[in-house]
């Protein structure tokens, strides 16, 4: 067994060491040179592991190509319709019973741009129309516009939320419109004030503005008890345009006007409102036309009702009454108000046989036309610093439309006629 093979050393094969014989003993058996492990040489024989030999992807490629390429036309449609199937399938599945059913709740992102709101709006005080809360607590602004035949047309009035038309002198009249939520850029000819004027203006708690005025007016407007903006102390704040001649050409507007108000501290105004309601139209007008003879045919005011807008289109000294937007408006627009009220009031004139006095304090008859119809009333004011008021022939008070609100005062009530 020595001679016929030799094993080769490893950790487990362990040579031993001849042991020399003394004298007594006899000499061992020869030994073999190495122990073997039985074990060992029982387990079977494992072969030493090989390398894999990885293939580069393109060549996986290029054969699934060539392979792709023998096959026939039939052949590649039918396995991409297989394929197309099985991966219809596997979605249906997927949806109906692995995919979490979907929260109710909803998830904003915080980069999400929130839904915007909707504009709040609130009542006008002045005019009952809706409009933004800053417009609503504006001050109210009277302005005092001319209306001799050399300030036609005018600009400003079709914006103002309540008009006051009244005699100035000989005849001619003049206009007070008041100003609240519209801002108006081009407004004139601005022209004197008169103390009936102020009984008007001094419910609302308006500033006035005026270019000068009768004896009797400035010296109630100067007192201290009212808002006065006389262009003679303030002339910063007007201009005058080269297409009138003068006194028929002094403006201004609203970007001056407000400067003036907060330069005085005018920042609101505080005033008892007049209750309003929403339009009714009457199926069949009872008054389409209206007629105002408030002095002479130059000054004459008549109205045509538009049931498309629930307006009255007004005209005076027999054309429709226009007013210029702008400096260079060549073209003009027609007024409209939304309601027209005819105030029968005492008329006379002063002592100085030239300037006009009106009975505005007390009661009296009061046409009122909106919604196509005209009710007779009253109308009513305590004293030259309360509000006006109006009620129905019982009584009640009467609503006003949203909108415009067009006041004349006339000595009769046979100067105002009306018709279907």
């Amino acid at each position: 067994m020595q001679g016929d093979f030799k094993l080769p050393r490893t950790k487990k094969y362990r040579p031993h060491p001849k042991p020399k014989p003394t004298e007594h003993q006899a000499e061992p058996e020869p030994q073999p040179d190495f122990v073997i492990d039985e074990a060992e040489l029982q387990a079977p024989h494992k072969p030493p592991k090989q390398r894999k030999v990885l293939v580069a992807p393109h060549k996986h490629f290029i054969r699934f190509w060539r392979w792709w390429l023998s096959l026939s036309k039939n052949e590649r449609f039918a396995i991409i319709g297989v394929s197309l199937l099985i991966f219809g399938v596997f979605s249906i599945l997927w949806f109906a019973f692995v995919q979490p059913e979907s929260s109710p709740q909803i998830s904003i992102s915080k980069n999400a741009k929130p839904k915007p709101k909707a504009p709040i709006t609130v009542a006008s005080p002045l005019t009952g129309v809706q409009v933004a809360p800053e417009l609503a607590n504006r001050p109210v602004t009277g302005i005092m516009i001319e209306n001799s035949v050399y300030a036609r047309p005018q600009s400003g009035l079709q914006d103002a939320g309540v008009v006051v038309e009244a005699i100035a002198e000989g005849g001619i009249t003049r206009f007070m419109a008041l100003f609240q939520d519209a801002s108006p850029q081009h407004i004139g000819p601005v022209r004197s004030l008169r103390p009936y004027y102020i009984d008007f203006a001094a419910p609302f708690q308006a500033s006035i503005v005026h270019v000068g005025g009768s004896p009797d007016a400035l010296s109630r407007v100067r007192n201290g008890g009212y808002r006065d903006l006389d262009q003679f102390f303030n002339s910063g704040y007007f201009h005058r345009v080269n297409y009138r001649d003068a006194p028929h050409n002094v403006y201004t507007s609203f970007d001056r006007l407000d400067a003036l108000n907060k330069a005085k501290g005018y920042t609101s105004s505080s005033f008892t409102i007049w209750p309003r309601k929403a339009d009714k139209k009457l199926v069949t007008p009872t008054a389409k036309t209206i007629n105002v003879q408030i002095s002479s045919p130059d000054y004459y005011s008549h109205y045509d009702y538009d049931a498309a807008t629930n307006t009255y289109s007004r005209s005076e000294g027999g054309a429709p009454h226009m007013e210029l937007v702008s400096a260079t408006d060549k073209t003009g627009v027609r007024i409209h108000p939304k309601v027209v009220i005819a105030l029968v009031m005492a008329y006379s004139i002063a002592a100085d046989g030239q300037h006009s006095v009106y009975a505005d304090s007390g009661s009296g008859t009061a046409f009122v036309f909106q919604d196509g119809e005209v009710i007779q009333g009253t109308w009513s004011k305590a004293n030259s610093g309360s509000q006006i008021q109006f009620s129905d022939s019982a009584g009640a008070p009467l609503k006003l439309n949203a909108g415009q609100t067009w006041l004349t005062l006339v000595a009769a009530a046979n100067k105002v006629s009306y018709a279907p």
